[in-house]
């Protein structure tokens, strides 16, 4: 592996060492970490943490709660664990060797009050042009995105929240595979411009939820005059606001 580099989130609150080459942490990951609201007390476990950039980003948004970053590639691992260590946040963050595709009871961990995650994007090699081998981990899952959900189900407890963000045109797939034991969904797309499909989804589902299904307003990253993200999103990218499900 190259040498890494050292980048900074939340307006510099977050320091994050990650690969020089390679998937690199971006939107989906700042997204999913404005996504979670845990509260005082409670424990949230991220599958698939990779490096940690949402992982820590969420610790730094939510200072009452415990989180545990799940990684099964080793050289993620320990860049996760560099970073825990980087941001001080041991006492409240810690990374574990684990495979999502092993379940939830191989890590012999009780159930999480919440479990965030941003699942590899292809479950078909013959869906895409193959990724460079530095990034085929990240972007293909080997396992399925049914390996994914049903980690995620068996990670929380009753009541306990799943946030997930996956691709626009996976929603369907997503929906019908958390259903069996989840419910109460919010859908938050996101939209690279205000006329422009969704490219991305937010979902929240609550295990043993019973609520309707709500459609939330979506997020619009960018405009087309200029192309730079808009103000709302700048706030979420600095620190400044996250993303409510009210």
């Amino acid at each position: 592996m190259d040498a890494p580099t050292e980048d900074r989130l939340l307006n510099g609150r977050v320091r994050l060492r990650q690969p020089a080459k390679g998937y690199r942490a971006g939107m989906d990951a700042a997204l999913l970490a404005a996504a979670c609201d845990a509260g005082l007390g409670q424990r949230v476990i991220e599958a698939g943490c990779g490096p940690g950039a949402a992982l820590l980003a969420a610790a730094a948004r939510q200072a009452g709660a415990t989180f545990v970053g799940v990684e099964r590639e080793a050289e993620a691992l320990a860049l996760a664990r560099e970073n825990i260590t980087l941001n001080a946040l041991e006492a409240r963050v810690t990374a574990i060797a684990g495979d999502v595709a092993q379940r939830f009871k191989a890590l012999g961990l009780p159930p999480f009050d919440a479990a965030i995650a941003n699942p590899p994007f292809f479950d078909d090699p013959a869906a895409l042009r193959a990724p460079a081998p530095e990034k085929a981990a990240a972007w293909m899952a080997d396992e399925g995105l049914m390996a994914w959900t049903e980690f995620l189900i068996k990670a929380v407890r009753e009541g306990g929240t799943i946030t997930v963000i996956h691709r626009a045109d996976r929603l369907a797939d997503l929906l019908s595979l958390l259903a069996p034991k989840a419910g109460s969904f919010q859908i938050r797309p996101i939209h690279p411009f205000a006329d422009a499909p969704a490219k991305r989804v937010l979902v929240r589902a609550i295990k043993t939820g019973k609520a309707p299904l709500k459609l939330l307003p979506p997020l619009v990253l960018h405009d087309r005059e200029g192309g730079k993200h808009r103000p709302e999103v700048e706030a979420i990218l600095r620190g400044e606001a996250g993303l409510g499900w009210g």
